[in-house]
């Protein structure tokens, strides 16, 4: 396992990112505890692109037309944001949520995935159940497609779109699917059991991304770790944030997807909001380029 180092940090000043995600050259994410997705240059220049001031936004992705989409996660919806940067309800996800709906990739079809965690995520935890992964047509039309997840949080697509991958954070592990044309998911195998960083007793995935050789780079904010994990589990890299900072989520991106953009936080929600000044986007340089979504 290689121990990676010297990632500086690109953008600071932020409350709690969720959902980067890399499109056209810059940066996008959800500045979750200020309610509010944001978009950047590499060199810093931040945009504010929507405001989500009754919920956090969470999970990011478009539309075929290239409208984005913005999980709102308490409300239980899915939104979008029209050409004059009005949010307009794409989808009411309520009829079928469990609890807060988290994270989110988007096909290129604009099919979208939804993780449904089934719980308050920023409670005391007491109301924990089995989530599910909902599917969201282009349509705004709204279904179960995966149920019996463990807190089901970042979702990537492979580069065909013929793989589904899902962070279970609640079970440790990456969970992967077969994606059918219609949008359905089959074929529910184990990616990769997380094992746990000593002194830590569990490895919860949080954000996730893909590389061009298959592997998966995800969050870990206990371990306060970014790791690399192939297929089977094996962990081939690892990233330590500075100063302590817990690992939240991750992209590929720049000009060659070959930077990792890192989501980190000093420190993690509870029932309050957390204030300006607590997260960053840090970014390194790594061997393999990203692929698929996001």
């Amino acid at each position: 396992m290689n121990e990676l180092t010297g990632s500086k940090t690109l953008l600071s000043g932020f409350h709690f990112i969720e959902g980067p995600r890399w499109r056209n050259g810059e940066l996008w994410f959800s500045d979750m505890h200020g309610h509010r997705v944001l978009r950047s240059s590499l060199g810093g220049d931040v945009v504010e692109v929507a405001r989500v001031e009754e919920d956090r936004p969470s999970g990011l992705g478009w539309l075929a037309d290239g409208r984005l989409l913005i999980v709102a996660m308490a409300t239980q919806r899915l939104s979008r944001v029209e050409a004059d940067g009005s949010l307009a309800v794409h989808a009411d996800l309520s009829s079928c949520a469990l609890g807060d709906c988290n994270d989110m990739i988007v096909r290129a079809d604009g099919t979208a995935y939804v993780g449904d965690m089934a719980f308050d995520v920023h409670g005391d935890g007491s109301d924990h159940k089995p989530g599910q992964t909902l599917c969201v047509a282009p349509d705004g039309t709204v279904a179960p497609a995966a149920g019996d997840l463990q807190a089901p949080n970042g979702h990537i697509l492979s580069e065909d779109e013929q793989t589904l991958i899902v962070a279970e954070s609640g079970g440790f592990r990456l969970t992967a699917f077969d994606v059918a044309p219609d949008g359905s998911l089959s074929g529910r195998r184990t990616f990769a059991e997380l094992h746990p960083d000593p002194p830590f007793e569990y490895s919860p995935p949080d954000g996730i991304c893909l590389d061009a050789e298959g592997a998966v780079w995800f969050a870990d904010p206990i371990g306060k770790r970014f790791c690399r994990v192939v297929e089977g589990g094996e962990i081939t890299d690892v990233i330590r944030p500075a100063e302590g900072a817990a690992a939240i989520a991750c992209v590929l991106g720049g000009p060659d997807r070959g930077t990792l953009l890192m989501a980190v936080s000093q420190e993690l929600p509870g029932a309050g909001t957390l204030p300006a000044g607590n997260a960053r986007v840090d970014a390194l340089e790594v061997r393999v380029p990203g692929a698929g979504r996001p």
